[in-house]
């Protein structure tokens, strides 16, 4: 094959991917030039829906500006970023039925430019997946020791995997079959869809092709705790809908947080009152500090400084926990 007819086939499949077989979803909310940059990096090579949920930054008017299709989330009704996704599917699924391929993109991403040919091509070579996804970049991971550890979170091992995070290509006839995501879920949506994808008989798929880069912007430490407490409100709430599943979903990571967010400090807060010696039981934290951040050396010097985060995440994740429980209780009849 010639040269020319090399790059003439490479324009046919691009055009094959364009509007036909691929469309987008992007979700997001005052995220300013971050979104024109992603929308931009996506809208040249299919379809794109976004869904806003309450912008005050002129983002509705900036993006229609730029002929993307926006969806303005009804606030009226508690948002979650599940219900924000289904609603942008629904609404390309319905203009463009003969979509076969949804990427979920967030507002504070920009994909790749070549992720889309790489994941569609793995997509048509291999009918058992419903999910492909790559590597997630954190854009400014140097800004804070915040966005250092979101960067540690996006790197994950490649190969057939058990879950994908809010940026990925989902076959579209496996997504309505399931229903999409659950749109009441405050978090962990991404999690809990693939749960039953696997459970339907799909598989998942991380690959090493670059897929985009994310911009966290988390600059205080309150921005973090919160993040966390998040984490732990969805580690509970998954825990509480599959945990008696064979692979028992998430019920490890709820007991951790439950033994060292709450079990632990507070035994040693009781046993502090018979005698004040006891509190040197608090030495019991630095001593699990260490040992978790020799678990992983790839990290040189900078594990103790993850395992530090790691250990001290417990404590937010330990208030979302509680947080779902109360809310849980107050929803029993």
């Amino acid at each position: 094959m010639t040269l020319m007819e090399l790059k003439k086939d490479e324009t046919l499949t691009n055009e094959r991917i364009r509007f036909e077989r691929v469309g987008c979803v992007v979700i997001g909310k005052n995220e300013g030039e971050k979104l024109l940059r992603g929308l931009k990096s996506i809208s040249p090579y299919c379809k794109v829906v976004y869904v806003d949920s309450g912008s005050v930054d002129q983002s509705t008017k900036r993006v229609a500006d730029i002929g993307v299709d926006v969806i303005k989330l009804d606030m009226t009704q508690p948002f979650t970023a599940g219900r924000a996704r289904n609603s942008g599917a629904e609404q390309l699924l319905l203009e463009y039925p003969s979509i076969e391929y949804i990427q979920f993109l967030d507002g504070d991403c920009e994909l790749e430019i070549d992720w889309l040919q790489h994941a569609v091509e793995l997509l048509d070579l291999n009918q058992e997946y419903a999910v492909v996804c790559g590597q997630l970049h954190e854009r400014f991971p140097e800004h804070s020791v915040y966005n250092w550890l979101c960067q540690i979170e996006w790197n994950t091992p490649v190969g057939d995997v058990s879950t994908c995070g809010g940026v990925a290509l989902i076959r579209s006839s496996a997504f309505k079959d399931i229903g999409g995501f659950k749109a009441n879920l405050i978090a962990g949506e991404e999690p809990e869809m693939c749960f039953r994808l696997r459970h339907g008989g799909w598989k998942i798929k991380k690959i090493s092709q670059s897929m985009a880069y994310h911009d966290a912007e988390i600059y205080e430490f309150s921005q973090w705790w919160k993040r966390r407490v998040r984490c732990g409100y969805a580690f509970a709430e998954g825990a509480s809908l599959h945990g008696n599943s064979e692979e028992r979903y998430w019920v490890r990571d709820t007991q951790r947080i439950l033994l060292w967010g709450i079990v632990v400090p507070i035994t040693i807060l009781i046993a502090s009152t018979c005698s004040p010696l006891f509190l040197f039981l608090l030495l019991i934290y630095p001593i699990q500090w260490i040992r978790v951040a020799n678990k992983n050396t790839d990290l040189s010097n900078k594990r103790y400084v993850w395992s530090f985060f790691i250990m001290l995440g417990k404590f937010p994740e330990a208030i979302g926990l509680l947080r779902f429980n109360l809310n849980n209780f107050r929803r029993s009849p």
